[in-house]
Protein backbone atom coordinates (compact mmCIF):
# COMPACT_ATOMS: atom_id res chain seq x y z
CA UNK A 1 0.00 0.00 0.00
CA UNK A 2 1.43 3.38 -1.05
CA UNK A 3 1.74 6.38 1.27
CA UNK A 4 1.16 8.71 -1.67
CA UNK A 5 -1.31 11.56 -1.02
CA UNK A 6 -2.52 14.16 -3.51
CA UNK A 7 -4.28 17.42 -2.63
CA UNK A 8 -5.90 19.79 -5.08
CA UNK A 9 -7.91 22.98 -4.60
CA UNK A 10 -9.69 24.91 -7.35
CA UNK A 11 -10.93 28.52 -7.42
CA UNK A 12 -13.85 28.37 -9.84
CA UNK A 13 -15.73 31.63 -9.30
CA UNK A 14 -13.00 34.14 -8.45
CA UNK A 15 -9.21 33.83 -8.95
CA UNK A 16 -7.06 34.27 -5.87
CA UNK A 17 -5.40 37.65 -5.43
CA UNK A 18 -1.57 37.72 -5.20
CA UNK A 19 -1.66 38.06 -1.40
CA UNK A 20 -4.03 35.09 -1.12
CA UNK A 21 -1.75 33.02 -3.35
CA UNK A 22 1.14 33.88 -1.03
CA UNK A 23 -0.90 32.76 1.98
CA UNK A 24 -1.71 29.33 0.54
CA UNK A 25 1.81 28.92 -0.86
CA UNK A 26 3.10 29.30 2.71
CA UNK A 27 1.26 26.08 3.60
CA UNK A 28 3.49 23.98 1.33
CA UNK A 29 6.97 24.58 -0.03
CA UNK A 30 6.43 22.19 -2.95
CA UNK A 31 2.91 23.09 -4.09
CA UNK A 32 1.99 24.26 -7.56
CA UNK A 33 0.06 27.49 -6.94
CA UNK A 34 -1.72 29.66 -9.49
CA UNK A 35 -4.60 32.11 -9.25
CA UNK A 36 -7.06 29.26 -9.80
CA UNK A 37 -5.35 26.09 -8.55
CA UNK A 38 -3.32 24.63 -5.69
CA UNK A 39 -1.89 21.13 -6.16
CA UNK A 40 0.65 19.11 -4.22
CA UNK A 41 1.55 15.46 -3.68
CA UNK A 42 3.35 13.80 -0.78
CA UNK A 43 5.09 10.47 -0.30
CA UNK A 44 6.38 11.58 3.09
CA UNK A 45 5.14 14.44 5.22
CA UNK A 46 1.71 15.90 4.61
CA UNK A 47 -0.23 19.04 3.78
CA UNK A 48 0.26 21.66 6.47
CA UNK A 49 -3.13 23.35 6.24
CA UNK A 50 -6.59 22.57 7.58
CA UNK A 51 -8.43 21.35 4.47
CA UNK A 52 -11.99 22.48 5.37
CA UNK A 53 -10.70 25.86 6.57
CA UNK A 54 -8.63 26.36 3.41
CA UNK A 55 -11.62 25.49 1.26
CA UNK A 56 -13.97 27.76 3.19
CA UNK A 57 -11.63 30.75 2.94
CA UNK A 58 -10.03 30.50 -0.50
CA UNK A 59 -11.46 27.89 -2.87
CA UNK A 60 -14.63 26.43 -4.38
CA UNK A 61 -13.60 22.77 -4.75
CA UNK A 62 -11.12 20.31 -3.24
CA UNK A 63 -10.08 16.83 -4.34
CA UNK A 64 -8.02 14.35 -2.36
CA UNK A 65 -6.71 10.87 -3.20
CA UNK A 66 -4.26 8.60 -1.43
CA UNK A 67 -2.53 5.26 -1.82
CA UNK A 68 -4.90 3.63 0.68
CA UNK A 69 -7.76 4.13 -1.77
CA UNK A 70 -9.47 7.16 -0.27
CA UNK A 71 -11.12 9.54 -2.74
CA UNK A 72 -12.71 12.78 -1.57
CA UNK A 73 -14.32 15.77 -3.22
CA UNK A 74 -15.42 18.82 -1.25
CA UNK A 75 -17.48 21.62 -2.77
CA UNK A 76 -18.18 25.15 -1.55
CA UNK A 77 -21.49 26.62 -2.72
CA UNK A 78 -23.60 29.65 -1.85
CA UNK A 79 -25.37 28.88 1.40
CA UNK A 80 -28.84 28.89 -0.19
CA UNK A 81 -27.96 26.94 -3.35
CA UNK A 82 -29.27 24.30 -2.94
CA UNK A 83 -29.40 24.93 0.81
CA UNK A 84 -28.73 22.61 3.74
CA UNK A 85 -32.37 21.45 4.17
CA UNK A 86 -32.41 20.12 0.58
CA UNK A 87 -29.11 18.31 1.12
CA UNK A 88 -29.79 16.68 4.48
CA UNK A 89 -31.90 13.83 3.07
CA UNK A 90 -28.85 12.53 1.16
CA UNK A 91 -26.34 12.49 4.02
CA UNK A 92 -24.61 9.22 4.96
CA UNK A 93 -22.32 8.91 7.98
CA UNK A 94 -18.64 9.41 7.07
CA UNK A 95 -19.34 9.38 3.32
CA UNK A 96 -21.75 12.18 2.45
CA UNK A 97 -21.66 15.21 4.74
CA UNK A 98 -22.61 18.89 4.58
CA UNK A 99 -22.41 21.92 6.82
CA UNK A 100 -22.67 25.70 6.74
CA UNK A 101 -19.29 27.46 6.76
CA UNK A 102 -18.13 29.35 9.83
CA UNK A 103 -18.83 32.63 8.01
CA UNK A 104 -22.40 31.55 7.31
CA UNK A 105 -21.99 32.45 3.63
CA UNK A 106 -21.35 29.02 2.14
CA UNK A 107 -22.60 25.45 2.13
CA UNK A 108 -19.83 22.85 2.21
CA UNK A 109 -20.55 19.40 0.75
CA UNK A 110 -18.07 16.58 1.45
CA UNK A 111 -18.20 13.31 -0.54
CA UNK A 112 -15.87 10.40 0.30
CA UNK A 113 -15.22 6.94 -1.14
CA UNK A 114 -13.00 4.50 0.73
CA UNK A 115 -10.94 1.63 -0.67
CA UNK A 116 -12.63 -1.44 -2.10
CA UNK A 117 -13.19 -3.31 -5.34
CA UNK A 118 -15.03 -1.06 -7.77
CA UNK A 119 -17.33 -2.21 -10.54
CA UNK A 120 -17.21 1.21 -12.21
CA UNK A 121 -15.28 -0.25 -15.13
CA UNK A 122 -16.06 -1.20 -18.68
CA UNK A 123 -16.88 -4.79 -19.60
CA UNK A 124 -13.28 -5.43 -20.68
CA UNK A 125 -11.90 -4.20 -17.37
CA UNK A 126 -10.48 -0.87 -18.58
CA UNK A 127 -11.02 2.28 -16.58
CA UNK A 128 -14.06 4.37 -17.44
CA UNK A 129 -13.33 8.02 -18.15
CA UNK A 130 -16.45 10.17 -18.35
CA UNK A 131 -18.46 7.17 -19.52
CA UNK A 132 -16.05 5.88 -22.18
CA UNK A 133 -13.50 3.08 -21.96
CA UNK A 134 -9.85 3.99 -21.73
CA UNK A 135 -7.05 1.48 -21.24
CA UNK A 136 -4.23 1.96 -18.80
CA UNK A 137 -3.56 4.10 -15.77
CA UNK A 138 -4.97 7.63 -16.08
CA UNK A 139 -1.70 8.88 -14.66
CA UNK A 140 -0.84 11.83 -12.48
CA UNK A 141 -0.96 14.61 -15.05
CA UNK A 142 -2.27 17.96 -13.90
CA UNK A 143 -6.03 17.94 -13.71
CA UNK A 144 -6.46 14.14 -13.60
CA UNK A 145 -7.96 12.31 -10.67
CA UNK A 146 -8.08 8.72 -9.46
CA UNK A 147 -10.49 6.63 -11.44
CA UNK A 148 -9.88 8.60 -14.61
CA UNK A 149 -11.32 11.83 -15.91
CA UNK A 150 -10.38 15.36 -14.98
CA UNK A 151 -10.81 17.37 -11.81
CA UNK A 152 -12.79 19.95 -13.79
CA UNK A 153 -15.24 17.22 -14.87
CA UNK A 154 -15.73 15.99 -11.30
CA UNK A 155 -16.13 19.47 -9.87
CA UNK A 156 -18.50 20.42 -12.69
CA UNK A 157 -21.23 19.02 -10.47
CA UNK A 158 -20.80 22.12 -8.31
CA UNK A 159 -22.53 24.31 -10.88
CA UNK A 160 -25.25 21.71 -11.27
CA UNK A 161 -25.92 21.60 -7.53
CA UNK A 162 -26.01 25.39 -7.41
CA UNK A 163 -28.66 25.35 -10.15
CA UNK A 164 -30.87 23.00 -8.14
CA UNK A 165 -29.92 19.70 -9.81
CA UNK A 166 -29.74 17.16 -6.98
CA UNK A 167 -28.62 14.19 -9.07
CA UNK A 168 -24.99 14.50 -7.83
CA UNK A 169 -26.20 14.12 -4.24
CA UNK A 170 -28.30 11.06 -5.07
CA UNK A 171 -25.32 9.53 -6.88
CA UNK A 172 -23.15 10.15 -3.81
CA UNK A 173 -25.78 8.58 -1.54
CA UNK A 174 -26.06 5.58 -3.87
CA UNK A 175 -22.28 5.14 -4.02
CA UNK A 176 -22.14 5.22 -0.22
CA UNK A 177 -24.87 2.59 -0.01
CA UNK A 178 -23.02 0.46 -2.55
CA UNK A 179 -19.93 0.43 -0.35
CA UNK A 180 -21.82 -2.00 1.91
CA UNK A 181 -21.11 -4.72 -0.65
CA UNK A 182 -17.37 -4.06 -0.34
CA UNK A 183 -17.36 -3.58 3.44
CA UNK A 184 -19.97 -5.51 5.41
CA UNK A 185 -19.17 -3.44 8.50
CA UNK A 186 -19.94 -0.13 6.78
CA UNK A 187 -23.48 0.02 8.20
CA UNK A 188 -25.64 -1.59 10.86
CA UNK A 189 -27.81 -4.52 9.72
CA UNK A 190 -31.06 -2.58 9.99
CA UNK A 191 -29.73 -0.03 7.49
CA UNK A 192 -31.11 -2.24 4.73
CA UNK A 193 -34.61 -1.22 5.82
CA UNK A 194 -33.86 2.49 5.33
CA UNK A 195 -35.61 4.13 2.38
CA UNK A 196 -33.84 6.01 -0.35
CA UNK A 197 -33.96 9.83 -0.35
CA UNK A 198 -35.99 11.77 -2.96
CA UNK A 199 -35.03 10.48 -6.41
CA UNK A 200 -34.22 13.35 -8.82
CA UNK A 201 -35.37 13.02 -12.40
CA UNK A 202 -32.76 12.35 -15.07
CA UNK A 203 -30.82 9.41 -13.62
CA UNK A 204 -31.02 7.82 -17.07
CA UNK A 205 -29.50 10.95 -18.61
CA UNK A 206 -26.47 11.79 -16.51
CA UNK A 207 -24.27 14.69 -17.54
CA UNK A 208 -20.55 14.27 -18.15
CA UNK A 209 -19.63 15.73 -14.73
CA UNK A 210 -22.14 13.40 -13.07
CA UNK A 211 -20.68 10.36 -14.81
CA UNK A 212 -17.21 11.46 -13.70
CA UNK A 213 -18.42 11.87 -10.12
CA UNK A 214 -20.08 8.44 -10.15
CA UNK A 215 -16.82 6.85 -11.25
CA UNK A 216 -14.74 8.83 -8.78
CA UNK A 217 -17.00 7.61 -5.95
CA UNK A 218 -16.91 3.99 -7.24
CA UNK A 219 -20.64 3.81 -7.96
CA UNK A 220 -21.60 0.33 -9.20
CA UNK A 221 -23.23 0.69 -12.67
CA UNK A 222 -25.67 -2.13 -11.87
CA UNK A 223 -26.80 -0.30 -8.76
CA UNK A 224 -27.23 2.91 -10.75
CA UNK A 225 -29.25 1.08 -13.40
CA UNK A 226 -31.59 -0.30 -10.74
CA UNK A 227 -31.99 3.12 -9.15
CA UNK A 228 -32.79 4.71 -12.51
CA UNK A 229 -35.18 1.97 -13.63
CA UNK A 230 -38.20 3.27 -11.74
CA UNK A 231 -37.93 6.81 -13.07
CA UNK A 232 -41.04 8.40 -14.53
CA UNK A 233 -40.47 11.63 -16.51
CA UNK A 234 -42.07 14.67 -14.93
CA UNK A 235 -43.95 17.05 -17.23
CA UNK A 236 -43.07 20.54 -16.00
CA UNK A 237 -45.57 22.34 -18.26
CA UNK A 238 -48.61 21.87 -15.96
CA UNK A 239 -46.61 23.11 -12.98
CA UNK A 240 -45.50 26.23 -14.86
CA UNK A 241 -49.05 26.84 -16.08
CA UNK A 242 -50.34 26.62 -12.51
CA UNK A 243 -48.03 29.34 -11.18
CA UNK A 244 -49.92 32.53 -10.24
CA UNK A 245 -49.80 35.21 -12.94
CA UNK A 246 -48.32 37.67 -10.47
CA UNK A 247 -45.43 35.27 -9.74
CA UNK A 248 -44.77 34.77 -13.45
CA UNK A 249 -44.76 38.53 -13.99
CA UNK A 250 -42.27 38.97 -11.15
CA UNK A 251 -40.03 36.26 -12.59
CA UNK A 252 -40.08 37.85 -16.05
CA UNK A 253 -39.17 41.23 -14.57
CA UNK A 254 -36.18 39.64 -12.84
CA UNK A 255 -35.09 38.12 -16.16
CA UNK A 256 -35.25 41.57 -17.81
CA UNK A 257 -33.09 42.93 -14.98
CA UNK A 258 -30.38 40.42 -15.81
CA UNK A 259 -31.24 37.79 -13.19
CA UNK A 260 -32.05 35.07 -15.72
CA UNK A 261 -29.72 32.43 -14.28
CA UNK A 262 -30.84 33.15 -10.71
CA UNK A 263 -34.48 32.82 -11.81
CA UNK A 264 -33.67 29.48 -13.43
CA UNK A 265 -32.00 28.26 -10.24
CA UNK A 266 -34.97 29.32 -8.12
CA UNK A 267 -37.41 27.53 -10.43
CA UNK A 268 -35.34 24.35 -10.46
CA UNK A 269 -35.19 24.30 -6.66
CA UNK A 270 -38.97 24.51 -6.40
CA UNK A 271 -40.03 22.25 -9.27
CA UNK A 272 -41.89 19.00 -8.49
CA UNK A 273 -39.45 16.19 -7.68
CA UNK A 274 -41.38 13.31 -9.20
CA UNK A 275 -44.62 11.36 -9.34
CA UNK A 276 -44.74 10.36 -5.69
CA UNK A 277 -43.80 6.73 -6.35
CA UNK A 278 -42.97 4.73 -3.19
CA UNK A 279 -39.33 4.99 -2.20
CA UNK A 280 -37.34 1.78 -2.29
CA UNK A 281 -35.31 0.36 0.57
CA UNK A 282 -31.54 0.04 0.63
CA UNK A 283 -31.93 -3.74 0.76
CA UNK A 284 -34.13 -3.79 -2.34
CA UNK A 285 -31.67 -1.68 -4.35
CA UNK A 286 -28.66 -3.79 -3.36
CA UNK A 287 -30.40 -7.14 -3.82
CA UNK A 288 -31.79 -6.19 -7.23
CA UNK A 289 -28.40 -4.93 -8.39
CA UNK A 290 -26.80 -8.19 -7.26
CA UNK A 291 -29.44 -10.23 -9.09
CA UNK A 292 -28.89 -8.18 -12.26
CA UNK A 293 -25.14 -8.71 -12.04
CA UNK A 294 -25.45 -12.45 -11.40
CA UNK A 295 -27.84 -12.90 -14.33
CA UNK A 296 -25.40 -11.12 -16.64
CA UNK A 297 -22.47 -13.20 -15.38
CA UNK A 298 -24.42 -16.44 -15.95
CA UNK A 299 -25.32 -15.31 -19.46
CA UNK A 300 -21.70 -14.43 -20.22
CA UNK A 301 -20.50 -17.77 -18.86
CA UNK A 302 -22.89 -19.68 -21.11
CA UNK A 303 -21.68 -17.91 -24.26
Amino acid sequence: MSDHRHYEFLALDHPLAPDEQAEVRAMSATAEVTATRFADSYDSGDFGGDVPAVLERYYDAHLYTDGAGTREVMLRLPVDAPGLPAVEAYLVDDQVDAWVSSSGDHLIIDLISQDGDTRAVAANGTALVNGTARAGDPGKAAGTVAGGGSSSAVTGVRAELASGDLRPLYLAWLAAVGSWERDEDAFEEDFEDEHEPPVPSGLNRLTEPQRALAEFLRLDPDLLAVAASAETPVDQAPWIAALPASQKDALLLRVLRGEGEKVRQDLLRHRPAGDGAPRRTVGYLLDTAAETRQARERANASN
